[in-house]
Protein backbone atom coordinates (compact mmCIF):
# COMPACT_ATOMS: atom_id res chain seq x y z
CA UNK A 1 0.00 0.00 0.00
CA UNK A 2 0.92 3.54 -0.67
CA UNK A 3 2.31 6.05 2.14
CA UNK A 4 -0.28 7.18 4.11
CA UNK A 5 0.67 11.15 3.58
CA UNK A 6 -0.72 13.10 6.82
CA UNK A 7 -3.41 15.95 6.87
CA UNK A 8 -2.84 18.73 6.65
CA UNK A 9 0.29 18.41 5.12
CA UNK A 10 3.47 19.39 7.11
CA UNK A 11 3.56 23.08 5.41
CA UNK A 12 0.05 23.45 4.45
CA UNK A 13 -1.65 26.32 5.61
CA UNK A 14 -5.01 25.08 7.15
CA UNK A 15 -7.59 27.39 8.95
CA UNK A 16 -9.68 26.67 11.69
CA UNK A 17 -12.33 28.76 10.35
CA UNK A 18 -12.88 29.18 6.08
CA UNK A 19 -15.36 31.73 6.55
CA UNK A 20 -13.27 34.52 7.88
CA UNK A 21 -10.11 36.37 6.99
CA UNK A 22 -6.66 34.68 8.42
CA UNK A 23 -4.80 37.16 10.48
CA UNK A 24 -1.05 38.05 9.89
CA UNK A 25 0.11 35.67 12.51
CA UNK A 26 -1.70 32.63 11.02
CA UNK A 27 0.29 32.76 7.94
CA UNK A 28 3.95 33.20 9.39
CA UNK A 29 5.24 33.72 12.91
CA UNK A 30 7.33 37.19 13.71
CA UNK A 31 7.21 40.48 11.99
CA UNK A 32 9.75 39.21 8.44
CA UNK A 33 7.85 40.83 5.11
CA UNK A 34 5.64 38.12 3.53
CA UNK A 35 4.97 37.63 -0.26
CA UNK A 36 2.05 35.51 -1.89
CA UNK A 37 2.39 32.88 -4.84
CA UNK A 38 -1.05 33.29 -6.70
CA UNK A 39 -1.43 30.06 -8.25
CA UNK A 40 1.88 28.39 -7.50
CA UNK A 41 1.56 25.28 -9.24
CA UNK A 42 3.61 22.71 -8.64
CA UNK A 43 5.24 25.17 -6.70
CA UNK A 44 8.79 25.28 -8.31
CA UNK A 45 9.24 29.18 -8.25
CA UNK A 46 7.66 28.87 -4.33
CA UNK A 47 10.73 26.60 -3.26
CA UNK A 48 13.20 28.38 -5.89
CA UNK A 49 12.30 32.31 -4.22
CA UNK A 50 12.41 30.73 -0.93
CA UNK A 51 15.75 29.53 -0.53
CA UNK A 52 17.42 32.55 -2.56
CA UNK A 53 15.38 34.81 0.03
CA UNK A 54 15.52 33.11 3.26
CA UNK A 55 14.80 36.83 5.31
CA UNK A 56 11.08 36.60 3.40
CA UNK A 57 8.25 34.22 4.11
CA UNK A 58 6.38 32.95 0.88
CA UNK A 59 2.72 31.63 1.07
CA UNK A 60 1.81 29.43 -2.50
CA UNK A 61 -2.15 29.68 -3.09
CA UNK A 62 -3.39 26.05 -5.01
CA UNK A 63 -6.11 24.89 -5.76
CA UNK A 64 -5.57 21.31 -7.09
CA UNK A 65 -4.65 18.61 -4.40
CA UNK A 66 -1.84 17.25 -6.74
CA UNK A 67 0.01 20.13 -6.84
CA UNK A 68 -0.49 21.16 -3.22
CA UNK A 69 1.21 17.68 -2.09
CA UNK A 70 3.86 18.35 -4.45
CA UNK A 71 4.29 22.07 -3.27
CA UNK A 72 4.61 20.44 0.03
CA UNK A 73 7.14 17.75 -0.98
CA UNK A 74 9.38 20.41 -2.21
CA UNK A 75 9.11 22.51 0.28
CA UNK A 76 10.01 19.24 2.53
CA UNK A 77 12.81 17.92 0.75
CA UNK A 78 15.20 21.70 0.44
CA UNK A 79 14.70 22.16 4.24
CA UNK A 80 12.20 25.41 3.49
CA UNK A 81 10.84 27.04 6.83
CA UNK A 82 9.86 30.10 5.38
CA UNK A 83 7.36 28.52 3.10
CA UNK A 84 3.59 27.25 2.69
CA UNK A 85 0.84 26.35 0.96
CA UNK A 86 -2.88 27.15 0.82
CA UNK A 87 -5.18 24.65 -0.75
CA UNK A 88 -7.99 27.31 -1.98
CA UNK A 89 -9.42 28.49 -5.17
CA UNK A 90 -7.42 31.26 -5.59
CA UNK A 91 -10.34 33.94 -5.91
CA UNK A 92 -12.33 32.68 -3.12
CA UNK A 93 -8.94 32.93 -0.78
CA UNK A 94 -8.62 36.48 -2.14
CA UNK A 95 -12.01 38.05 -1.26
CA UNK A 96 -12.53 35.70 1.58
CA UNK A 97 -9.56 34.54 3.96
CA UNK A 98 -6.17 36.69 3.13
CA UNK A 99 -5.22 39.27 5.40
CA UNK A 100 -5.42 42.79 4.51
CA UNK A 101 -2.80 44.90 3.90
CA UNK A 102 -0.14 42.50 4.89
CA UNK A 103 1.63 41.32 1.28
CA UNK A 104 4.85 43.05 0.06
CA UNK A 105 4.29 41.19 -3.16
CA UNK A 106 1.98 39.29 -4.96
CA UNK A 107 3.12 37.01 -8.07
CA UNK A 108 0.98 36.29 -10.29
CA UNK A 109 3.04 34.25 -12.83
CA UNK A 110 1.52 32.56 -15.81
CA UNK A 111 -1.94 32.32 -15.61
CA UNK A 112 -4.30 30.57 -17.91
CA UNK A 113 -4.76 33.19 -20.82
CA UNK A 114 -7.80 31.89 -22.10
CA UNK A 115 -7.30 32.32 -25.65
CA UNK A 116 -10.24 31.47 -27.08
CA UNK A 117 -12.42 34.79 -27.57
CA UNK A 118 -15.53 33.38 -25.66
CA UNK A 119 -13.17 32.77 -22.61
CA UNK A 120 -11.78 35.94 -22.28
CA UNK A 121 -13.83 37.42 -19.44
CA UNK A 122 -11.72 34.99 -17.29
CA UNK A 123 -8.52 37.20 -17.91
CA UNK A 124 -8.53 38.05 -14.36
CA UNK A 125 -5.44 40.62 -14.82
CA UNK A 126 -8.29 42.08 -16.93
CA UNK A 127 -10.53 42.49 -14.27
CA UNK A 128 -10.67 45.83 -12.04
CA UNK A 129 -12.69 43.92 -9.13
CA UNK A 130 -10.01 41.32 -9.17
CA UNK A 131 -7.17 44.08 -9.44
CA UNK A 132 -9.22 46.29 -6.52
CA UNK A 133 -8.84 42.88 -4.21
CA UNK A 134 -5.33 42.44 -4.93
CA UNK A 135 -4.67 45.85 -4.26
CA UNK A 136 -6.43 45.82 -0.38
CA UNK A 137 -4.03 42.31 0.18
CA UNK A 138 -0.81 44.08 0.03
CA UNK A 139 0.76 46.74 2.42
CA UNK A 140 1.34 50.26 1.55
CA UNK A 141 3.85 50.71 -1.72
CA UNK A 142 3.99 47.12 -1.78
CA UNK A 143 3.93 45.64 -5.57
CA UNK A 144 1.92 42.92 -7.58
CA UNK A 145 4.00 40.98 -10.15
CA UNK A 146 2.25 39.79 -13.47
CA UNK A 147 3.76 37.61 -16.15
CA UNK A 148 2.52 36.09 -19.15
CA UNK A 149 3.57 34.69 -22.63
CA UNK A 150 0.17 35.98 -24.27
CA UNK A 151 0.32 39.35 -26.34
CA UNK A 152 -2.92 39.58 -26.29
CA UNK A 153 -3.76 39.00 -22.37
CA UNK A 154 -0.23 41.23 -21.52
CA UNK A 155 -1.67 43.83 -23.80
CA UNK A 156 -5.44 43.95 -22.06
CA UNK A 157 -4.10 43.92 -18.55
CA UNK A 158 -2.20 47.12 -19.61
CA UNK A 159 -5.42 48.72 -20.77
CA UNK A 160 -7.21 47.83 -18.05
CA UNK A 161 -4.40 48.84 -15.39
CA UNK A 162 -4.56 52.31 -17.17
CA UNK A 163 -7.82 52.75 -16.21
CA UNK A 164 -6.97 52.43 -12.66
CA UNK A 165 -5.64 54.86 -9.82
CA UNK A 166 -4.78 52.35 -7.29
CA UNK A 167 -1.56 51.03 -9.07
CA UNK A 168 1.45 52.61 -11.01
CA UNK A 169 3.20 50.89 -12.59
CA UNK A 170 7.33 50.48 -12.65
CA UNK A 171 10.00 49.59 -14.36
CA UNK A 172 10.68 45.25 -14.94
CA UNK A 173 13.67 44.59 -16.70
CA UNK A 174 15.97 41.23 -16.29
CA UNK A 175 17.94 40.95 -14.00
CA UNK A 176 16.70 44.24 -11.81
CA UNK A 177 15.90 42.03 -8.29
CA UNK A 178 16.83 38.43 -7.85
CA UNK A 179 13.74 36.62 -9.49
CA UNK A 180 14.08 32.75 -10.04
CA UNK A 181 12.12 31.61 -13.65
CA UNK A 182 9.09 29.42 -13.72
CA UNK A 183 9.20 26.05 -15.27
CA UNK A 184 6.97 27.77 -17.65
CA UNK A 185 8.68 30.17 -18.16
CA UNK A 186 12.26 28.15 -18.82
CA UNK A 187 9.70 25.90 -21.21
CA UNK A 188 8.34 29.19 -23.11
CA UNK A 189 11.58 30.69 -23.55
CA UNK A 190 13.25 27.44 -24.49
CA UNK A 191 10.93 27.35 -27.43
CA UNK A 192 11.77 30.81 -28.52
CA UNK A 193 8.38 32.36 -26.78
CA UNK A 194 8.92 35.82 -25.09
CA UNK A 195 7.74 36.76 -21.22
CA UNK A 196 6.08 39.62 -20.91
CA UNK A 197 6.60 41.35 -17.50
CA UNK A 198 3.91 43.86 -15.68
CA UNK A 199 4.99 46.03 -12.39
CA UNK A 200 2.58 47.17 -10.43
CA UNK A 201 3.06 49.41 -6.91
CA UNK A 202 0.36 49.93 -5.16
CA UNK A 203 -0.29 53.16 -4.24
Amino acid sequence: MPKQEPFPFPHELYPDDWFSRLAREDLFPGDAPIELDLGCGDGSFLARISEGRPETRLLGVERLLGRVRKVNRKIDRAGLDNARVLRADSNYAIKWLLPEKVFRRIHFLCPDPWPKKKHARRRQMCQLPFLQSLHDLIENEGELLFMTDAPEYFAEALEVQEQCDFFERLPWEEGDFFYPKTDFEEQWLAAGKTMQRLRLRKV
